[in-house]
């Protein structure tokens, strides 16, 4: 037995003995830490790392080490240049503060619109699928579902700009120049019934745009109101003394009433049956009284003028829509004879299903009732048109319609 603790012993001490030469080796031959430690690349040494300033056991990520590099704390980065930051600093302020020198024209801004816009925001801004729409919602903020677009909620122009300039066209931002920036703000304003078709938008008159919800946001005080009452410390039992319940919930039904679906095709059906009763008496043979009757009724009902006026309106148009010799069939059909043509008779334009069983006549009150809401008057159509919301502008555009038989 005491051979054996004689054996463990010497193999003790003999592995004690390996282990405190391999650390006395290993201390000797490990590379000491430069003083000055430099990042990859030619950037100045910056100045000796104070470990006592950074407190012990606290670590430090990269953004943060990116942001002290300016004093020297941690060695890594440097100031920006100037024209590095001048490369990303695009802001604009509602006051104009950072608009760039520049112009551009509610008709230039509907081509650009049409090419880098309108596959995701409708050839009108009415939006497409859903993805945002920029306009229409006027006067819908005090409702239960209100329709938030530029024209409606937004209270500065400088928000369409800046946010138009940094961040569009999507997956290609900031492909587009200044001038052009511009033109498609004016379009946006444009279809929000904002300005008319003529107008240009520069640095000089951009201020001058006033919103119509400008005045509709308040300061955010809540720091100051409400912080403090959520922020001490919370009740946590015995907090009221009774509990009272002050309303209940409201069960929305929002499926449409059967009495009213099939009232629709009623109504059509009535709307049409005296267009279906004058057919015969049109065929009645025609008397010498009754002939000349018709075309001084046409002759007087026509304005020039408000047609005039409708050919501005129809630029509106213009992108789905051909009128005049040569008109053609394009994403909608053309319009010629129009006014008093069947519904959904343009020769080789496939129309959609709810057009081709709509049947009648488009009449002015039947263009008027469907331009004004194109969606809600006819429920399955193709057009995307979100509709003329002015009476003066649906008048004038059919008026103008009339002057192509």
């Amino acid at each position: 037995m005491s051979k054996s603790l004689k054996l463990f012993g010497a193999a003790t001490l003999g592995v004690a003995g390996v282990m405190v030469v391999a650390v006395n080796f290993a201390d000797r031959n490990i590379a000491g830490m430069p003083a000055e430690p430099q990042l990859l690349g030619a950037l100045p040494a910056p100045e000796p790392v104070e470990t006592a300033e950074a407190p012990q056991g606290l670590l430090v990520g990269a953004a943060q080490a990116a942001t002290s590099a300016g004093d020297g704390k941690f060695g890594l980065g440097r100031t920006a240049l100037p024209e590095e930051v001048a490369a990303w600093d695009h802001d604009i302020s509602p006051d104009g503060t950072g608009l760039p020198v520049g112009a551009g024209s509610v008709e230039d801004g509907e081509m650009l619109f049409e090419d880098n816009c309108a596959s995701c925001h409708g050839s009108f801004a009415e939006g497409v699928g859903n993805w945002p729409k920029l306009a229409g919602g006027d006067g819908t903020l005090n409702h239960a579902d209100p329709l938030k677009t530029v024209g409606s909620f937004w209270p500065y122009l400088s928000t369409v700009y800046d946010y138009v300039h940094r961040s569009m066209p999507f997956g290609n931002a900031q492909i587009l120049s200044d001038d052009e920036v511009y033109a498609i703000t004016a379009y946006i304003l444009y279809s929000n019934d904002l300005v008319d078709d003529e107008f240009v938008l520069s640095n000089e008159n951009f201020t001058e745009v006033e919103m119509p919800n400008s005045e509709g946001f308040i300061v955010d005080d809540r720091a100051e109101t409400e912080y403090p009452q959520w922020r001490a410390d919370p009740c946590m039992e015995a907090c009221k003394d009774e509990v009272e319940i002050t309303m209940r919930a409201t069960v929305l039904d929002v499926t449409p009433d059967q009495a009213g679906s099939e009232a629709e095709p009623a109504a059509t059906e009535a709307a049409a049956a005296p267009a279906e009763d004058a057919a015969p008496a049109a065929a009645e043979p025609e008397t010498a009284e009754a002939a000349p009757a018709e075309p001084a009724v046409q002759e007087a009902a026509f304005d020039p003028d408000l047609a005039a006026e409708g050919e501005k309106v129809f630029n509106k148009c213009k992108a789905c829509h051909q009128v005049g010799e040569g008109a053609s069939n394009r994403t909608g059909p053309e319009l010629n004879g129009i006014v008093g043509r069947e519904v959904a008779a343009a020769e080789g334009f496939k129309y959609s299903d709810a057009m081709m069983e709509h049947g009648g006549t488009w009449t002015p009150e039947e263009l008027r009732a469907f331009l004004a809401n194109p969606r809600q008057d006819l429920k399955g159509t193709r057009m995307a048109f979100a509709g003329l919301r002015k009476d003066e502008d649906l008048d004038a555009v059919i008026e103008y319609l009339k002057s192509f038989p």
